[in-house]
């Protein structure tokens, strides 16, 4: 049986915004929005975004320090995720291939150094900017 991750009531206000934002958003833009729902300081937005990512739920683009919602439901939590970005329109999407997961899991670099995770980010233009 799955174990069931039990959101306090912040976290669940933060992940009800990203969820519904069409494109990831930064903690500051995330604080602005929920300040009406309770949630007043930047450390409660963090500590919110921090327990999301941690569990799944969010992950954070590192290139523009923002987060959306994970919508890959066999998604290996914060320790393996990949995104392609649009350098025109910025559209991210999270990249779900079993090939390049495999590909990852089993990488050793010329040392020998053998990953745990990773978090990449891939740039091109996306169908509609082509």
């Amino acid at each position: 049986m799955q174990k069931q991750n039990f959101l306090t009531k912040n976290q669940q206000i933060v992940l009800d915004l990203v969820e519904k934002s069409s494109e990831p958003l930064k903690a500051y833009t995330i604080l602005f929005n929920v300040q009406k729902k309770g949630i007043k300081a930047p450390l409660q937005v963090y500590r919110a975004l921090d327990k999301l990512v941690e569990i799944g739920k969010i992950h954070k683009i590192e290139s523009r320090n923002a987060f959306i919602a994970c919508h890959n439901s066999s998604c290996q939590v914060a320790k393996a995720t990949a995104f392609s970005i649009c350098e025109i329109c910025e559209k991210v999407t999270e990249i779900s291939s079993a090939g390049l997961s495999k590909y990852l899991s089993n990488f050793k670099d010329k040392d020998g150094m053998k990953y745990s995770k990773y978090n990449l980010e891939f740039f091109g233009l996306c169908k509609k900017c082509r």
